[in-house]
């Protein structure tokens, strides 16, 4: 018989944020075929995108007069309606828009923002601005409130660490960089197998029913059914991840994309949840980001190299999600800390700011404009004020996509918008 501590030596290497999966994902996955539940994908563009370089404002003079050295030419924007269109690098984007599959929630932001990229992260993430301090992510809330007994795959994050949002206090989801760093390492998997079993009982390993409970906790021979009870939990908890790796690591390998995407994280994520999708995991939530968006300095050439990136990764994850049967039961939804200062900066770039859009993808939205743009002229400190409190987006992704009531998991119950088809 094994000891604990040979157990632990024999190389337990799952890479999660701390957390295994239980041998009930196996029930799950055979179920999700016939339970398709919604799923909602997050993505992050992470370090504070420009609004007005992503959705521009064209018509306004005082977008060009703000950013002579940055701003996008009238004739190159993809123009949606007369006065605003999209980035030159977002075509693959605005052929979904006419097509009826992308809805753009405008001046989107919260009050008395902060321009601290860790304290507004915090915010979003949270969707606490009141908390200085926060345990808890709002997307987590909802697994704590909406998924009980849920298995961790209810929610996965792809990166190198969990985000804030995801974080639960109760359910603590999945996270990876990629599907083969999620695995089992130890020598042993066919021992390990024999008592990774439902039906798995020891008879030597059970407490006599004439004995009461002082008596039990206190004999040696208890003391040893309690050491056999926890080793064999080990042991079944080390092949439950191996069970489950396994399938993610198949799934993902077999899956053949429709479409190219981007050759980096950010493609490599978006392709990972598009292939666990089609693979029916019984995953609710999917998060995945997209960096380098900080454009302090020479922003035009980085920025229009992040919206090829960001375009092309989009179209081709909803490419696969028309092509495996998947569209009608999926929602994306896109969103940045903060957005930039409408003025540019002498090094042609942007500064921190404040309001920027916010987009949602899929056959679920209502396309089009929603909420008001911001004025370019009556300003906040240099920074566009708010006209949509983040929060009512949250509210309507949890109450119209999800399902859920969104009061317990926001603190408070916020405005819902017209966006989500019923």
């Amino acid at each position: 018989m094994l000891s604990r501590r040979d157990f632990l030596k024999s190389g337990v290497a799952v890479v999660t944020a701390g957390m295994v999966v239980p041998s009930i994902f196996t029930d799950a996955l055979a179920e999700a075929d016939t339970i398709r539940p919604r799923t909602l994908v997050v993505v992050q563009m992470a370090g504070g995108n420009d609004g007005l370089n992503t959705v521009v404002p064209w018509a306004d003079d005082a977008y060009h007069k703000a950013r002579p050295g940055i701003r996008h030419e009238q004739g190159k924007v993809l123009k949606l309606d007369d006065y605003l269109g999209l980035h030159p690098n977002l075509a693959p984007l605005k052929a979904m828009y006419d097509d009826a599959q992308m809805s753009i929630i405008q001046g989107v932001g919260y009050p008395n923002p902060n321009r601290s990229h860790f304290r507004s992260m915090d915010i979003w993430h949270s969707a606490a601005p009141e908390k200085e301090v926060v345990t808890s992510g709002w997307l987590g809330r909802y697994f704590d409130n909406a998924c009980a007994g849920c298995d961790p795959h209810a929610g996965l994050s792809l990166g190198d660490t969990m985000p804030l949002a995801m974080k639960g206090e109760r359910v603590m989801p999945l996270s990876f960089e990629r599907p083969d760093n999620y695995r089992y390492n130890g020598p042993d998997k066919d021992a390990y197998a024999a008592l990774n079993k439902h039906a798995h009982t020891d008879p030597a390993s059970q407490p006599s029913v004439s004995a009461g409970p002082k008596d039990r906790a206190h004999s040696p021979k208890a003391n040893a059914v309690d050491a056999q009870k926890q080793l064999e939990f080990l042991t079944r908890t080390a092949m439950d991840a191996q069970v489950s790796s396994d399938t993610i690591l198949r799934v993902t390998k077999q899956f053949q994309p429709a479409a190219q995407y981007p050759g980096n994280e950010f493609g490599g994520g978006l392709r990972t949840v598009a292939a666990m999708i089609a693979g029916g995991m019984p995953t609710r939530v999917y998060y995945v980001s997209l960096g380098g968006f900080d454009t302090h300095a020479g922003e035009r050439g980085r920025h229009d190299q992040l919206m090829q990136q960001f375009a092309t990764g989009v179209s081709a994850f909803w490419s696969d999600m028309k092509a495996t049967g998947n569209a009608q039961r999926v929602l994306m939804m896109t969103f940045s800390e903060f957005g930039r200062r409408v003025q540019q900066n002498a090094s042609g770039g942007t500064d921190h700011g404040a309001a920027a859009p916010m987009f949602l993808f899929g056959p679920a939205v209502k396309t089009g404009l929603a909420g008001k743009h911001p004025s370019l002229t009556d300003l906040d400190q240099g920074d566009l004020k708010y006209t949509m409190d983040f929060r009512s987006v949250y509210a309507t992704v949890l109450q119209n996509w999800l399902e859920t009531p969104s009061k317990p998991i926001l603190g408070a119950q916020f405005p819902t918008l017209p966006i989500i088809k019923g």
